[in-house]
């Protein structure tokens, strides 16, 4: 009877330890994780830390060039796992939409806090180049100083590429009633805008482009216009008239509702990841004005912060 019983105490303690100890033990998938890779910076290099991070776990990662919308339709397929850069005021409707077909989770939010928006770079207001900015009104008054050779006589806005935002700013502009002043041109990349903030400033002109934070523009100093505050429904696609500027908002990691269980350790991983507005506008300047590579910039950036991510990991 006493050795029955010992075995049964120890079956029962077999069966604890198994229950306990089982989904620690889970193994991830040998399958790659796929990661997407859109066409700015931050969301680049954040891809190949991201994966970086999954690679030092044992992981194996593909990563897909995609498209900024259509990626969230893409990951509740499957055939995306995580999208890691999702911004609530370009696409908070796409992930939303995504998510109530049901195949998209939310994994959490990032520390930094976000805002895309028109503005110019600070010597333009410290310069007093267009009196009054950044409060939008002084737009009226001072087309001239933005204008370009391709602007019509107008002044130029400069937006991001068209599969951003669509007809946004300049129905903004329409609705604020200056698309009689000043003209919408959508850049190709966001290299292309780069590329035209620096001109300016070496110039010292005036220039209205599209930027948003956290940005590696933050270090250098960019006054945001002060549109008419956003509200619900305040946008034409939600039945508005379209004056208002854009909200303050989260940044938001997405993942596929299978990669808890193929994938559990990079997901518990991935569900802690949260980056500040100085992490990555640190991963993005090491592009954009050290002008490393997207993988470079990463590995830059995780040897230099194991502080930052290793924790994730635990």
């Amino acid at each position: 009877m006493k050795r029955l019983t010992n075995k049964l105490v120890a079956g029962i303690l077999a069966v604890f330890l198994a229950a306990v100890s089982g989904p620690a033990l889970a193994q991830d998938s040998s399958k790659p994780i796929r990661i997407p890779t859109h066409n700015w910076s931050s969301q680049v290099v954040m891809a190949y830390v991201i994966g970086g991070i999954f690679e030092s776990m044992g992981n194996t990662v593909e990563y897909v060039p995609a498209d900024s919308q259509t990626v969230y339709e893409a990951v509740r397929n499957g055939d995306i796992t995580i999208s890691h850069e999702v911004w609530q005021s370009s696409f908070g409707k796409s992930f939303y939409n995504a998510m109530a077909k049901g195949g998209l989770i939310d994994a959490g939010t990032h520390a930094a806090a976000t805002l895309e928006e028109l503005g110019v770079p600070r010597y333009v207001v410290e310069n007093n180049l267009c009196p009054g900015l950044p409060a939008w009104e002084a737009l009226k008054n001072c087309p001239e100083v933005f204008a370009t050779a391709d602007s019509g006589g107008k002044g130029r806005i400069l937006e991001g590429p068209q599969s951003w935002h669509g007809d946004l700013m300049p129905d903004r502009i329409k609705a604020l009633g200056i698309d009689d002043k000043y003209v919408v041109k959508f850049a190709g990349s966001a290299d292309a805008i780069w590329a035209e903030l620096a001109s300016a400033k070496k110039e010292g002109r005036g220039i209205i482009t599209f930027n948003w934070t956290p940005n590696f523009t933050d270090a250098d100093g960019f006054d945001f216009i002060e549109f008419p505050a956003y509200t619900d429904g305040c946008r034409i696609a939600d039945g508005g008239d379209g004056s208002c500027g854009s909200p303050k908002g989260w940044l938001k990691k997405a993942a596929n509702y299978k990669f808890p269980k193929t994938h559990p350790a990079a997901y518990t991983a991935y569900t802690k990841i949260s980056f500040t507005t100085k992490d990555i506008g640190q991963m993005a300047a090491l592009v954009d004005i050290d002008k490393m590579s997207h993988e470079d910039a990463a590995k830059a950036w995780l040897a230099a912060h194991e502080d930052v991510w290793k924790p994730f990991t635990e």
